[in-house]
């Protein structure tokens, strides 16, 4: 149970630092293209990403109860991260997107055994 809540604590920390200044580089992150033609896709991924970063510290809070929430928790993580790394060995996605994939793949992993350490309620 201690696993559990140290992954889970680290990584709803760890995504909110990271995504929360997203919301303030729109410009940037369209730069290329001059500006992005649907701010609602981006917006809402990061609100929808920020979203699972509450739930990971809610259930960093009480793992035993939240156990079968967990599953969902993986599954948010590994198909973005094989995804990237998959366009990324394609030549479509940059290196840092991979290694942003490699971190958030980590996450899932570490989610996976977090699950099979705690405990059932």
């Amino acid at each position: 149970m201690r696993l559990a809540r140290w992954v889970f604590t680290a990584a709803g920390i760890y995504g909110i630092a990271v995504l929360a200044p997203l919301l303030f580089v729109e410009a940037q992150v369209a730069a290329p293209a001059r500006r992005l033609d649907h701010p609602e896709y981006f917006y809402g991924f990061l609100l929808v990403a920020l979203a699972c970063q509450v739930l990971f510290l809610v259930i960093a809070r009480d793992p035993v109860r939240l156990r079968p929430a967990m599953i969902p928790c993986v599954l948010e993580k590994l198909p973005f991260g094989a995804t990237a790394i998959f366009l990324w060995l394609h030549g479509r996605a940059a290196t840092p997107v991979a290694g942003f994939a490699g971190i958030d793949i980590a996450w899932g992993l570490l989610f996976a055994v977090a699950y099979a350490r705690t405990p059932k309620a």
